[in-house]
């Protein structure tokens, strides 16, 4: 399904987009970033907070040398977007690491864990999660562009096939 290649890649164009959002958002005012602009997490922050928490979430169960966040209200993980930014640029050193560290067999088998959404013990193809994991984080960096754009801002440039071989 997917290889250590295509990890390695999606954690790079994560980092990048990161990076593109980070640039846009730290120059918003906190009023901008909370208005609740009718998206699924309503606000920016909350849209970035909850794609935050889903990052950290994943990559604990990984294995990754994350901590899992608490349950509770993924919109509110960092009351900031300067915490978040902070936040943000760990996890995906994290996930550079974790990606850089993997082998093609490690994507092989199951992964299970307890989700608490469904309140029992899930399992599913390991190679899945992951790709789940960097499709969950475009999915809603696709919310925070349009929230972006809506809001005035000049939203970055998202298609992977201009990221270069930097990240870039």
């Amino acid at each position: 399904m997917i290889d250590k290649t295509y990890v390695t890649t999606m954690a790079r164009y994560n980092a990048w987009q990161n990076s593109q959002l980070t640039a846009i958002v730290t120059k918003m005012d906190h009023d901008a970033l909370i208005q609740d602009r009718g998206a699924f997490f309503g606000s920016i922050l909350g849209t970035l907070n909850h794609l935050l928490w889903g990052d950290r979430m994943w990559l604990n169960r990984f294995g990754a040398d994350v901590d899992a966040p608490a349950r509770g209200d993924t919109t509110k993980l960092t009351p900031t977007i300067a915490a978040w930014s902070a936040e943000r640029f760990q996890v995906d050193g994290r996930t550079t690491i974790w990606a850089k560290g993997l082998h093609n067999i490690d994507l092989a088998g199951d992964l299970s864990w307890y989700s608490g959404g469904h309140d029992k013990t899930l399992t599913r193809p390991l190679a899945l999660c992951v790709a789940h994991f960097f499709n969950h984080q475009t999915h809603h960096r696709g919310q925070v562009h349009a929230m972006l754009t809506a809001a005035g801002q000049a939203a970055p440039v998202s298609d992977l096939v201009f990221m270069d071989d930097n990240g870039a």
